[in-house]
């Protein structure tokens, strides 16, 4: 059993801390459906700077995991149910390691909201343990782990900041972050079933005889220019979600017609939208009725695992 990684000059490590990085979608496509039920996917990820803080202990055998923070901690679920465990138990059962562990998280990701909050701790603890391990894994190993937890876990889990994804989400080309900028994330105060969402699509679509989109071809040399990405940017499940939830089609409509930011757009199934912001001053009317409004910026870098002895 290995509980704890000799760095080769004596030192032991048995705990890490990480920035666990919330993530937005500047396009999300969902493709064909497959004889599985799952789709494929054709997103482009990109890190902010909003994040959990997840740190991992490694024990000799007793499993915990321990959550506080300020969000609506009453739509966490039983521990064995949390992406953060469950990626845990996946990585010590592909090592052959009969170690426990020990996770705390300071949730400031909102929850269900559409930002790969519970995927970015997942992703967290993958990178934890394997920086801890005695004999890493490595991120193709890691990505393979995390593609069996959920679409937005291989990117979380990788080191890249930004990165067009396709497939089911496990299949990833790292590429040039945009120029760092401001973000402001409106939250409402429900979440979206990620489930539910796939199905209103896939309703909408069988009403009107309508394919999964038409075939664009993206320009790889300019995504990382904010004024392409403005061109490309499209959600699959805005138009089906704003149906459902108006409220949320007025917030994107506020951002793209009152404030003037671009993209505006949901992120994920939702029920954050988000606005790539100019100037931080055309905010002051955003809010109420029941909307968070969290202010960050975008993401350049994956930020490292801090090792503790």
């Amino acid at each position: 059993m290995s509980t704890s990684h000799d760095s080769g000059n004596g030192v032991e490590w048995r705990e890490a801390q990480v920035a666990a990085q919330a993530k937005v979608n500047l396009r999300l496509r969902v493709l064909a459906r497959e004889a599985s039920g799952f789709h494929q996917l054709e997103t482009l990820f990109l890190r902010i700077d909003l994040a959990d803080t997840v740190r991992v202990r490694r024990t000799e055998g007793a499993r915990s995991l321990r959550v506080w923070g300020d969000v609506d901690l009453g739509k966490i679920g039983p521990a064995e149910h949390n992406l953060a465990w469950r990626a845990a138990d996946a990585y010590l059962t592909a090592a052959a390691d009969a170690g426990g562990f020990a996770i705390e998280i300071e949730k400031r990701i909102p929850i269900g909201g559409g930002l790969g909050g519970g995927s970015a701790d997942a992703g967290a603890v993958l990178r934890a343990l394997d920086a801890m391990s005695p004999a890493p894994m490595g991120e193709l190993r890691l990505l393979q782990i995390a593609a069996s937890l959920g679409a937005d876990v291989p990117f979380l889990a990788s080191e890249s900041a930004y990165a067009l994804a396709w497939g089911r989400g496990e299949r990833l080309l790292s590429l040039t972050p945009p120029p760092k900028t401001h973000l402001v994330l409106v939250v409402p105060p429900f979440a979206v079933n990620t489930a539910s969402a796939f199905g209103w699509l896939a309703e909408h679509r069988a009403a009107r005889a309508s394919t999964p989109g038409e075939v664009f071809v993206l320009d790889a040399e300019r995504l990382a220019e904010w004024s392409y990405l403005q061109s490309v940017a499209v959600n699959d499940f805005e138009s089906v979600v704003c149906a459902r939830h108006p409220e949320i089609a007025d917030v994107i409509a506020s951002l793209r017609n009152d404030a003037g930011l671009a993209p505006a757009m949901l992120s994920g199934s939702g029920s954050t939208v988000f606005g790539v912001v100019p100037i931080s001053s055309m905010l002051a009317s955003i809010g109420g009725g029941g909307l968070g409004v969290i202010m960050t910026a975008t993401a350049t870098r994956v930020e490292p695992v801090s090792l503790i002895v």
